[in-house]
């Protein structure tokens, strides 16, 4: 029976011999799917009738004729493995592959690994035909790799396997533009260069990751899932490097110095790889690709360690800004405009901020007790590292804003100063992401601060001129006490109002607000002093000159206040402006 089995499997293998002159180049997979299965049968016949005749007749002919046709049959399955991975690249290309479930070890006997022919001819209506074409060729591939390992040429195989694969997945990631960079290539790059090449590599390593890579560990998985040592082999050997030099790129960009401006860049750096980990550790998970795992690690921790290094450059650069020269009219200084725009941006990267601060104890340290950071803290109880991280660099601008307020001399100035520099800071809060991470409460509190700024402006710049005014409970005062208080009044009017108008406040909405808090408290004051005395003055000589404002043109002159500009003239179109307030009667 044994020798009838040698006969029958010479009838099949012989036909496909690749040094017979009836050979065609016709691949014996294409050509008839059945006769292809007939053939590996026939191979797994062979081995068996060879170990029964080893066994039981070591001297009978029929051997030599086995091992003949089984070194035939050999060759021609290799010839068959490398034609499939060759020609079917289309097919095996990492978008119909990575489609696939990433399948592991089979569990089907060796004595029944021959894929029925309900198996192969997969259900044309389900698929597309490509789908169809792409699992049919990753089934002969199995088959194959199967048949070949099983008697003991896996060698053969594995070299086949090795050298195509390498050279699609190296291609794949050379059209993918990822190039090889040196450290020194990079240090050499200008700002817009690297942030392209930044850009780029982000969209090409997810797609290298999510396609590439795991396309290869499916096929991988699917071809050789009898033996895990040989997946790992292949895999490794197919892809370590260019996954290796692929995840080195960020390592290198942080080996060199970057700017402020850039930590936005190595952000959207570590968040790429930060969300690619989990499937890179799932992919690369053999021991012999470890090292690419801990490369991306490493890239991970350093763009980590170089983000906190910026954010920690920029505390510093906030405390030790030394300008001494005071913002003209007490607006808004530019480090508070340059420092809020970069805090507020940052704000935008909170998510993977957070992950970067908690990952870094230096970035989490804060010398500012629990209490401080009350209106920060979530629904849980505690309080988010990026929210104190966030807050803590707007206190220390403040802080550095305190020391700015006390190089103006007029100290009504220096509090319009803080005034003005807390507002833009609060607005920037509240119309940005930081309202998100600082809270409402944060807002009120700070808020509050800027009305007392305002108040403690009004009280020390208006002094003088309320003082010049009579006390409500004053007795009846004399004609001549009467002309002192107008030109007391005068005089004091024209020096606030002349300083006042040179001064700045920017955003519009605070500008009327502190005009209307002035006007509501001097307009009614001044009118009451100016119906009960200015009457006793008739005959006064140059009456105008010793009664220069009328209530109605207070509103006017206050109109022109923190512009910016000195002017010597008032529009009277302003009056509506404060008469709808309430400032002056209709």
């Amino acid at each position: 029976m044994m020798e009838d089995t040698i006969e029958n499997a010479e009838s099949i293998i012989s036909k496909w011999d690749l040094n017979s002159s009836f050979y065609t180049a016709t691949s014996l997979f294409q050509h008839n799917r059945k006769e292809a299965q007939e053939f590996l049968k026939s191979v797994k016949d062979l081995r068996r009738a060879m170990h029964f005749l080893i066994s039981e007749n070591s001297t009978s002919k029929k051997l030599i004729l086995a091992q003949n046709l089984m070194q035939i049959a050999m060759k021609r399955l290799e010839n068959e493995f490398y034609q499939i991975l060759s020609k079917n690249r289309n097919h095996l290309d990492p978008e119909s592959v990575s489609g696939r479930s990433l399948g592991g070890s089979s569990n089907s006997d060796d004595e029944d690994d021959v894929q029925s022919k309900d198996e192969l001819e997969i259900a044309g209506d389900s698929i597309t035909e490509v789908d169809r074409v792409s699992e049919l060729t990753m089934t002969d591939l199995k088959s194959i790799a199967e048949c070949m390992i099983s008697l003991g040429y896996g060698k053969e195989c594995v070299k086949i396997y090795k050298i195509i694969r390498k050279s699609i997945v190296e291609e794949g990631l050379y059209h993918l533009g990822i190039e090889k960079f040196r450290s020194s290539q990079i240090h050499k790059m200008n700002r817009k260069d690297l942030e392209q090449i930044i850009k780029k590599w982000i969209t090409v390593t997810k797609i290298a990751v999510k396609m590439l890579f795991f396309g290869e560990i499916v096929l991988c998985n699917h071809v050789f899932s009898k033996s895990e040592k040989i997946r790992e082999s292949c895999f490794s050997g197919i892809t370590k490097e260019g996954a290796f030099r692929l995840f080195r790129f960020p390592e290198l960009i942080t080996k060199s110095r970057h700017s402020q401006e850039e930590v936005f860049q190595l952000m959207e750096l570590y968040e790429a790889v930060f969300e690619l980990m989990p499937e890179i550790e799932f992919i690369f998970d053999f021991e012999s690709t470890k090292a690419v795992k801990l490369q991306a690690l490493s890239s991970l921790v350093k763009l980590g360690d170089s983000i906190c290094t910026i954010l920690s450059e920029f505390e510093s650069t906030i405390q030790k800004d030394s300008s001494r020269t005071p913002v003209f009219g007490g607006g808004i200084h530019p480090l508070t405009q340059s420092a809020m725009t970069f805090i507020s941006s940052l704000a935008d990267y909170s998510g993977i901020l957070s992950s970067i601060i908690v990952d870094n104890p230096q970035a989490r340290t804060s010398p500012l007790p629990e209490s401080y950071f009350e209106s920060l803290t979530s629904g849980n109880g505690s309080t988010p590292a990026v929210s104190v991280h966030l807050a803590w660099l707007i206190l220390v601008l403040l802080c550095k804003l305190d020391n700015k307020a006390d190089l103006y001399k007029d100290v009504s100035l220096s509090y319009l100063f803080l005034a003005n520099n807390l507002h833009f800071i609060v607005e920037k809060v509240r119309t940005t992401n930081l309202k998100y991470l600082l809270g409402h409460d944060w807002v009120l509190k700070h808020t509050k601060k800027v009305k007392q700024y305002a108040s403690n402006y009004k009280s020390m710049a208006w002094t003088k001129v309320f003082s010049s005014l009579p006390e409500k409970n004053t007795l009846a005062i004399t004609p001549e006490m009467a002309k002192e208080c107008f030109m007391r009044f005068n005089m004091t009017f024209e020096e606030a109002y002349r300083k006042q108008t040179s001064w700045v406040v920017q955003d519009g909405k605070l500008r009327d607000q502190l005009k209307v808090s002035i006007a509501k408290k001097l307009v009614p004051e001044y009118r009451e002093f100016y119906d009960m005395y200015s009457a006793m003055l008739t005959g006064e000589k140059n009456l105008e000159l010793l009664v220069r404002f009328s209530p109605d043109d207070l509103g006017n002159y206050l109109s022109d206040l923190f512009h910016g500009t000195s002017t010597s003239g008032s529009s009277t179109s302003s009056s509506s402006f404060f008469q709808s307030q309430g400032c002056i009667p209709r």
